[in-house]
């Protein structure tokens, strides 16, 4: 048939939705977190290069000894606006040329702003190379979280994404021991050196990419069942005519059918407009979902983790009694990257929902301890011990936070508006971003808020937020299908989501356990095509 292969029958049984996952196919799945280290090193690496003296002669002139709070919000902020209209973007590319191609040029448009950035001697190329770089970061890092949760077991869907995060704390690790070695140097390599080393990571992945098959459930929104089939066969190791992979396709096929039966795609604006319908108190609504991706985003940021990540060098300089500030951001970067990998296990084990509430508790605790302690006294052991406790917040971040809110993002939006949605969660992320890093320094610069420590008490109220909004909003999704979420959204509060159980299947619920389901699905591929 036309664009498509018929389905055979599918599967009654909520245990045979998925096909079991060779060792080969795992890796297949895992190399796309690889991604996440080009967004942690680009985000990571301007920190220590604003700290560096040759780069502050550079952009402010000779004798200043750091650059000004504009220039600060100017350099940092600048990458995160265009990585909000990137993501945003990307939402319409996945959907019209695939996942695996936005992503590849997403890198290609990132290679071009980092050879910007590389060339600039001045502010204004610099910006612009920023600028341009974050149109890539955005559609990178909004569809590869669409399309690891697209191709992912479900068993392992948490941990695979949480490795995203990990390699994106190990490109900040990356990123502070490079400005740590070039730091020094009285050349432009001082500065140079760290910024191309960010083509590396986008060309590894780029070409990874162009081995790696494209997501199947694309091919099932485009109505080309066949290669759905081959790509799912392939992401599965086992063959097209198994009946897993056939009982799979059906459900995916069946998930969509019914989708587009309560809300049908039509035009462009159509297709924007349907992340807003439904009512904003049923938790299955469009709406509904949207706000919850859209503002998990926001929550991540609101955590302050980047305050520092982007600013930790320049703060850690303010306390005064620290003789290598440079030091110290590459051990809070430390704590970061050997603390991400708990959640590959905590993530299915413990759930998503409960390590975003704890997770938050603990953020709270230790940044109004660190506030506390900064408002009182800037003795030498206050210090430290300030130090101590950012990296105990750190901790909870990385084991909670930084993974939980994209497995999350990946995983609540139905089908025909997945794409637009992780986009729109990670445009928001990316947003508040750019906000932070505009204001932070205009709250913390000496000339300027100069609150130094006290900072901390705003980031542990916002953290407060988190812990009441994941309590009230937030569902737990582990061990389910992308199908299977949406079903147990449709029935269950977030209050009480842990406890629901699978007991039926979109491929029975839509007829395509018999031959007239089979009628429907080509006849439904035949339309679409």
């Amino acid at each position: 048939m036309p664009g498509g292969a018929a389905i055979p029958q599918g599967s009654a049984d909520p245990s045979r939705v998925e096909a079991p996952v060779t060792v080969k196919a795992y890796f297949m799945c895992a190399f796309a977190a690889f991604g996440g280290i080009f967004f942690g090193y680009d985000s990571g690496y301007i920190s220590g290069v604003m700290g560096m003296d040759y780069f502050i002669h550079q952009i402010e002139g000779p004798g200043r000894s750091s650059l000004s709070g504009d220039h600060k919000s100017l350099i940092t902020s600048i990458l995160s606006a265009g990585t909000f209209f990137g993501a945003l973007l990307a939402g319409d590319l996945a959907d019209w040329i695939g996942r695996r191609t936005t992503i590849i040029c997403g890198c290609i448009v990132f290679l071009v702003g980092v050879a910007l950035q590389t060339a600039s001697a001045d502010l204004g190329l610099l910006v612009a190379g920023r600028l341009v770089a974050g149109f890539g970061v955005g559609a990178v890092s909004a569809i590869l979280i669409l399309y690891m949760s697209e191709i992912a077991p479900r068993k392992i869907r948490g941990a695979l994404v949480s490795g995203y995060q990990f390699c994106v704390t190990v490109g900040l690790l990356l990123a502070s021991a490079i400005d740590y070695g070039t730091q020094d140097r009285t050349d432009s390599g001082s500065y140079r050196i760290p910024i191309a080393l960010q083509m590396l990571w986008a060309l590894i992945l780029a070409v990874g990419l162009f081995i790696l098959p494209e997501s199947p459930r694309y091919f099932v929104k485009k109505g080309k069942l066949d290669q759905g089939a081959k790509v799912l066969a392939r992401l599965r190791g086992q063959s097209v005519e198994s009946q897993l992979i056939q009982d799979e396709l059906a459900e995916i096929v069946a998930n969509h059918e019914y989708e587009l039966s309560v809300a049908p795609e039509g035009g462009y604006w159509s297709t924007w407009l349907n992340c807003f319908r439904g009512s904003i108190f049923k938790s299955s609504s469009n709406l509904r979902r949207t706000i919850l991706g859209t503002s998990l985003q926001m929550m991540q940021q609101w955590t302050g983790v980047n305050f520092v990540f982007y600013f930790g060098t320049t703060f850690f300089k303010q306390l005064g009694t620290i003789q290598n500030p440079f030091l110290i951001s590459l051990i809070t970067t430390l704590v970061n990257v050997f603390s991400t990998p708990i959640s590959f296990w905590s993530m299915e084990k413990v759930g998503r929902r409960p390590l975003l509430i704890w997770g938050a508790l603990g953020m709270v605790i230790c940044q109004f301890i660190v506030a506390i302690i900064g408002t009182v006294t800037s003795a030498d052991a206050a210090v430290k011990t300030m130090i101590a406790f950012i990296c105990i917040y750190i901790f909870f971040f990385a084991s909670t936070w930084g993974p939980g809110a994209w497995v999350v993002i990946g995983e609540i939006y139905p089908l025909p508006m997945r794409a637009r949605g992780v986009a729109l969660s990670t445009a928001s992320n990316w947003l508040w971003n750019c906000i932070i890093a505009v204001i932070t320094p205009y709250m913390v610069d000496p000339d300027k808020g100069n609150l130094g420590a006290k900072v901390f008490y705003i980031w542990g109220a916002l953290c407060t937020a988190c812990f009441i909004y994941a309590y009230f909003l937030v569902p737990e999704t582990k061990g389910l299908t992308l199908e299977q979420v949406d079903r147990m959204l449709e029935e269950t509060t977030p209050r009480t989501s842990a406890k629901w159980v699978p007991h039926s299947t979109y491929a029975a619920d839509m007829g395509f356990t018999d031959k007239a389901g089979v009628a429907n699905v080509e006849h439904a591929s035949k339309e679409e095509v």
